[in-house]
């Protein structure tokens, strides 16, 4: 059994479990009080820690299941998600260049804000946070071959609304 601490294994997955959150909720706010949710919930249970497999995918799980409740509660589909330094990437291009990529980034974002859930959640543990196929099924609770299935489906998706934009124009 390993030896779990807080400040060790649990308060270093902050940034992590906010990015999840502000993924799910697309508001900053929103995802900060998810994560001290998440926080709380994960210290109440200390005492179940050794029991345990995998503290992170236990405390993203939790993370999941606040954000789901709190956009059920605030029916909140419509905002956009506004952190620029998660999708900016190369700053050392000339201004021109830097727009150009920020309309892309943004039309990405769009799009992948206009996911359905679950693929949407899929695409954030997998692209931005580097989740393995199993892990992200622990995390949202269903098979691998789902997860593949809704990453597929994302991609695919994002890629045809990406195309098609670059073709007419943003």
């Amino acid at each position: 059994m390993k030896n779990i601490s807080f400040r060790n294994d649990i308060l270093p997955l902050k940034d992590v479990l906010y990015r999840l959150a502000l993924r799910i909720t697309l508001r900053h706010e929103d995802a900060e009080d998810v994560v001290q949710d998440t926080l709380i919930k994960v210290w109440n249970r200390r005492d179940n820690w050794q029991e345990i497999n995998d503290i992170e995918a236990f405390a993203l799980t939790i993370c999941r299941n606040l954000s789901l409740d709190k956009i059920k509660k605030a029916n909140n589909s419509e905002a956009s998600l506004d952190d620029q330094s998660v999708f900016l990437t190369d700053r050392s291009s000339n201004p021109y260049e830097r727009m150009i990529q920020q309309d892309r980034l943004d039309w990405v974002r769009r799009l992948v804000n206009n996911l359905p859930e679950k693929q949407r959640s899929c695409i954030q543990l997998r692209d931005f946070e580097g989740k393995s196929y199993k892990e992200i099924a622990e995390i949202l609770k269903i098979s691998e071959e789902q997860v593949k299935v809704n990453i597929f489906r994302a991609r695919q998706n994002i890629k045809q609304k990406f195309q098609e934009a670059e073709k007419y124009g943003l």
